[in-house]
């Protein structure tokens, strides 16, 4: 992968340019934010199905006959329950009660795993997986370079790929990972997504994701960009690292504190259950008009009891929703349960809202 002025191109970069993509800087790389619009890319996805480029993730390959016992030790949820052909959402702890990452990890066979991890972590997510490796029996390899990463997505996406695999899409569950042929090129599918619609993420090798890439778009695909994927991954209540998780903030103050599997042994387990809650992480509805920004202050009885981590204008919704870390005391004391009022200070002005369970998006994928 190629570096401009610093920043690094996926294999697609050319075919984001040629469809017009509004590039920008993210996570070190030059990426597509819109080519038709947030909006209409959104409801694209809601509606029928969209592809994004996600080849800037990271791909590490973990292998070897200690390699399950070495991700148990590295990872807080429980990897022994995985399947070959399985994937699973996980958490990469550190040694101060935060997390280093939030992870996919896919089991390809008996004694191989595949870890996706976000892209401005790459590197130092390998680096803190090296330093924990001495004593395993495992490799531990970034294979980020092998692979382009696509992600085909919304209610039409099995029906848009199902003409051109032998496969049958059908009885692939959620989380299912394989191998086949697709469009006449080798892929591992996974049925993930970030977007909490059904889907599917397409792992290739760099020279066939033209190929794919054009293939998807001529069968009705909508090319999409980080603008939407953010939108929708917001609706659905999906974190996002830097955000929602960091290096400081405790995983056990979110909705997803079911990966953190206590009844096992972990790396920094200690320092995350010793570390003090003092916040939760809910969801907000705006009542008013305005957009939640990060950063922004809500507000109770006038008083300041939290932040806006995540906020946009939802597509789907017409109105703003956030969500937010507010005072953990106030939320399991009940003064904030959902349907409780809120104000999020925006611009100078608190903006009524009310709290909500922190996934807006209620649907079976």
């Amino acid at each position: 992968m190629k570096v401009l002025e610093s920043l690094m191109r996926t294999p697609l970069h050319a075919k984001h340019l040629e469809k017009g993509g509004r590039m920008v800087p993210f996570g070190g790389w030059d990426m597509p934010v819109q080519y038709s619009g947030v909006m209409a890319e959104h409801l694209a996805v809601r509606s029928s199905v969209g592809v994004f480029d996600v080849s800037h993730m990271g791909e590490f390959c973990i292998s070897g006959r200690g390699a399950l016992e070495f991700l148990q030790f590295v990872t807080a949820n429980d990897l022994s329950k995985l399947r070959v052909g399985r994937a699973q959402y996980n958490m990469l702890p550190n040694a101060r009660g935060g997390l280093v990452d939030d992870v996919y990890v896919y089991r390809l066979n008996e004694f191989e795993y595949l870890m996706v991890v976000n892209a401005s972590n790459i590197d130092k997510d390998f680096v803190h997986l090296s330093q924990l490796k001495a004593g395993f029996e495992a490799t531990l390899e970034n294979v980020s370079d092998q692979y382009a990463l696509l992600a085909i997505q919304g209610p039409q996406a099995e029906a848009t790929l199902q003409p051109h695999t032998h496969t049958d899409l059908s009885n692939k569950k959620k989380n299912d990972v394989f191998s086949l042929e697709l469009f006449g090129k080798e892929v591992l599918l996974a049925r993930t997504g970030y977007t909490g619609e059904d889907g599917f993420e397409i792992f290739c090798n760099p020279q066939d994701s033209h190929a794919l890439w054009d293939a998807l778009l001529e069968h009705g695909a909508t090319p999409c960009g980080l603008g939407a994927r953010d939108t929708l991954r917001l609706e659905a209540g999906f974190p996002l690292y830097g955000h929602e998780f960091s290096e400081d903030l405790n995983p056990l103050e979110t909705h997803m504190a079911w990966a953190v599997k206590t009844g096992k042994e972990f790396y920094g387990k200690a320092a995350l259950l010793e570390r003090p809650l003092k916040h939760r992480l809910v969801g907000l509805e705006l009542e008013g008009r305005g957009i939640p920004r990060e950063g922004y202050r809500v507000l109770h009885n006038g008083k300041d009891i939290g932040y806006v981590s995540s906020g946009t204008m939802s597509p789907t919704f017409k109105k703003g929703i956030a969500l937010a870390f507010l005072e953990r005391n106030l939320v399991f004391g009940h003064d904030l349960e959902p349907g409780s009022s809120v104000q999020v200070e925006i611009r100078g002005q608190g903006v009524g809202a009310r709290v909500v369970e922190p996934v807006f998006l209620s649907k079976s994928v």
